[in-house]
């Protein structure tokens, strides 16, 4: 079944600004809005997108609570995320996911925003945004323009064509696929599994990335993955950016070889190092449309995300 797309913004259309894991830097908060003002945007912050408790913005009831009134708020057109970190699983299962199919938005983010990307993904039949957020990355003065031209995609449907001009790009296995790109940080797709919000990864084109993690621990994940099934039942795998996978353990295997063990075998077409994750630029894409991935050409071709 087809994904709804989202409707496409307007200038003068309101964002709803919201914090479902921990809280933006308040400086790159206020920075981040001059640039949605250059969109011709304007915003309303959910009533606890401020809030700290703790690592959290606000308690699990206050996250959920603006998440659900923003998108049935019929003065925002689409919504976007202040900042990643953790906590979006926390209010996962307590989400109507009810209210994104019956409000169908603009929904942008990634990182911890993954988990709400694969629930509403599965059970709102929505196209969202994996995209950097106002706290963490547009508020930062290394935002790079092609960062800030990916933004365009929600004012007027348009192909994306990720080719090496952007970045070097490598083939693990070549060949050529097609398949709605699904996925986002490897970690919280990891955490996903066993839950009812489990990622779906049949005939999908897989899209990876993560920060912080050594290789080891990515080992770890791909493994999770593996004996979960859900690598034997891809039909090809998009390497986003792996950020600081750097490890001062005295013996390791490196990233490239951690990704070829378990990447390889697939006998998909796989490319790594595409500009999508925790990195300048950020390479901003929807996720449940459909895309090819040429591994031959070393090009990644996507559908638009909007109607």
């Amino acid at each position: 079944m087809m994904r709804v797309r989202p409707k496409r913004l307007q200038k003068g259309d309101t964002i709803g600004i919201v914090s479902p894991s921990s809280p933006p830097g308040r400086e790159e908060l206020v920075k981040s809005l001059l640039f949605l003002e250059e969109l011709g945007l304007k915003w309303k912050f959910g009533k606890h997108a401020k809030n700290i408790n703790g690592y959290l913005a606000g308690t699990d009831e206050e996250r959920l609570e603006d998440l659900e009134t923003l998108f049935q708020d019929p003065e925002v057109n689409g919504i976007i995320c202040s900042s990643g970190g953790y906590g979006a699983g926390r209010i996962v299962d307590q989400i109507d996911l009810q209210i994104m199919k019956e409000h169908p938005k603009v929904f942008w983010g990634f990182s911890d925003i993954t988990f709400l990307h694969t629930a509403m993904g599965l059970y709102s039949n929505l196209v969202t945004f994996h995209g950097p957020m106002l706290g963490p990355n547009i508020g930062k003065d290394t935002f790079e323009d092609l960062s800030k031209k990916m933004f365009q995609q929600l004012f007027e449907p348009m192909e994306l064509h990720y080719t090496e001009d952007i970045s070097p790009l490598e083939t693990i296995t070549s060949g050529v696929a097609r398949g709605e790109l699904i996925g986002g940080n490897l970690s919280l797709l990891v955490r996903t599994i066993g839950t009812k919000f489990e990622v779906d990864t049949a005939g999908k084109l897989l899209l990876i990335e993560d920060i912080g993690e050594e290789p080891a621990r990515v080992d770890g994940l791909l493994n999770h993955l593996r004996m979960a099934g859900k690598l034997k039942e891809v039909a090809g795998v998009v390497v986003g950016d792996f950020a600081r996978t750097e490890t001062e353990k005295k013996w390791t295997l490196t990233l490239d070889e951690v990704l070829d063990h378990y990447l390889k075998p697939l006998q998909v077409p796989v490319v790594k190092g595409f500009k999508i994750g925790h990195c300048e630029p950020h390479f901003a894409v929807p996720l449940g449309v459909e895309a090819k991935l040429d591994a031959n050409e070393k090009t990644l071709t996507i559908l638009p995300g909007v109607e």
